[in-house]
Order: structure tokens, then sequence, then C-alpha cells
């Protein structure tokens, strides 16, 4: 059975990752009480019926609970059955925002209703700190669309997230925010910025002229090696270390051009090693 514990921040889009999972062939339930989690699994695998991947819903809905859900993980450890976390993210001030734009509750507010919906965020971030440092997967959805958000599950989980580490590969732009699941930043602000060029600025760092530009000054030829050199000595460290995930994200200023070019170029190099990589470019249609 491939099992994954999702968990994470309320708002901040489980649910949209649950009906990403359902789309791959996953079986989900929802909400389920941490205590409950073991039994249920051994339910499946003593079911005729067998349940080739499923995915668990466990979060800050059911209050004080939650904080059983690290014995459960302890549990079937016990069973000798595998599984893996994934932890779904947002930016405070982007929760906040989600919430007050549907005017939905946040599930923590029938515990203390006293409290402003700001200090619930803080709060519950503080509860799901230890769940945070044990994910095996963290996605930060701040700036994801939906389809991206569906793409990056996809990638994840569409084949045996068991068997390598994957790598994901982010092109952004620092105006709108540092994606928060990353493992590495690099900063490419210091190349000369095509946006001030007339006609380039509305074409992107996928587009040949773009790309001719960003690459024809000394700066964007020397930092190429010496980026690539780091991050092929640096990979293979975090596999050998036991990582499942590892976000390398590169950043400019809009995330359209320099971002995107080096970001190309930092896939192919990690693919070219062998490692399992995909690439993404955020904020590249803003």
């Amino acid at each position: 059975m491939q099992l994954v514990i999702v968990t994470g921040m309320s708002g901040a889009g489980k649910s949209r990752v649950i009906d990403s999972l359902e789309d791959i062939g996953f079986f989900c339930v929802d909400n389920m009480t941490p205590k409950l989690i073991p039994t249920f699994v051994q339910i499946l695998n003593d079911s005729a019926e067998i349940r080739e991947k499923v995915a668990i819903v466990a979060d800050v809905r059911l209050g004080g609970s939650f904080s059983h859900l690290f014995a459960a993980l302890e549990e079937l450890k016990r069973m000798e059955c595998e599984y893996k976390v994934l932890f779904i993210d947002a930016d405070n001030d982007v929760i906040l925002r989600r919430y007050q734009e549907t005017r939905r509750k946040h599930p923590l507010s029938k515990f203390d209703a006293s409290k402003s919906l700001q200090d619930i965020i803080v709060q519950e971030r503080e509860m799901l700190k230890e769940a945070r440092d044990i994910a095996d997967f963290i996605i930060d959805t701040s700036y994801l669309s939906t389809s991206q958000l569906k793409e990056r599950v996809a990638k994840l989980f569409f084949e045996d997230v068991a068997s390598t580490m994957k790598i994901s590969v982010l092109s952004f732009g620092f105006k709108y925010g540092a994606p928060k699941d990353s493992d590495l930043v690099f900063d490419v602000r210091c190349l000369p910025n095509p946006f001030y060029v007339p006609e380039l600025k509305h074409q992107t760092g996928l587009d040949k002229p773009v790309y001719d530009y960003v690459m024809s000054f000394d700066e964007a030829k020397g930092l190429e090696p010496k980026l690539l050199d780091l991050i092929s000595y640096l990979v293979p460290l975090y596999r050998s270390e036991g990582k499942s995930q590892l976000t390398i994200s590169v950043g400019c200023t809009g995330g359209k051009h320099r971002s995107v070019v080096f970001a190309e170029k930092v896939h192919k190099k990690i693919k070219e090693d062998g490692f399992n990589v995909s690439v993404y470019h955020r904020d590249i249609n803003r």
C-alpha cells in the first residue's frame, strides 16, 4: 500500500490536494481522528478489496486530538507500514486573505471565539510545527494556481514516492515572495534585466530572444558553470542523507526572464546527472 498522510495549515489548500490525489487513483479519507489511523490501515490490509494508494487527511479540525498523530505514526512503524507525510502550507497573510474573501470560519475559532483570525492562524502554525518538521514533502500553495498545484501533486505521487528523491526546480519573482518550501534559493537579480528592453519585456525566459539576451553577458556566462557545479555537488549529498524531496528555487525580480533561463539550465543539468527532476515557472504568466 502506498500511504500518504496529508496535513497542514487550514486554508492552505488540502481539499484541492485531495482532489488531485483522487484524480491519480488515491482512495482518500478526509478529517480522520489520528487515533483511528492505525486501525483503519489494518482494516484496509485485511480487506479483500486491495487499496494500492491511500491518502488520509489529519489536521487541527479536531482540536487537541491532533497531537495523537505522532503516536499513530509510531504505531504505523511498528506495523511495518510505510508512509509519507505531505504538509500543505501557505503564508499567514495569504491564509488570512483567503478566509476574508470566502468568509469561512477557521476550524479553531470554535474552540476560542475571543481570538482574532490572525492570532488563530499563528496558534495553528505553532500546533503544526512538529508535523511540518517531520514531513517528507512540503508544498507551499501561496502563489500556486490550481493547475500548478495539481501538477506538483501528480509529479510527487503518480509514481512510487519511495523510489527516489523527487527534485523540483522552481523559478519565481522576489516581488511575489520566495517559496517557503525551498531548500536552496539562488538569486539571479545580479544579471542584466531583459524587462527594460522594450521588445523583450513581454516575452519570457522560454523565448530564444530573451535567452540569448541573458546569456550574452559575461556575468551570466561566468555564473552558469559555478552554479551548475555547485548543484551537481550538493544534490547527491542530499540524496545520501535520505531526503525525499528537494526544492531548488531560482529567483529574479518578476519571475519571467532571468530566473526562467537559469531554472531551465539547472533542470537540464540535474536531469543529465540522472535524477528525477521537474521544472516549474511559478510567476511566468503574471
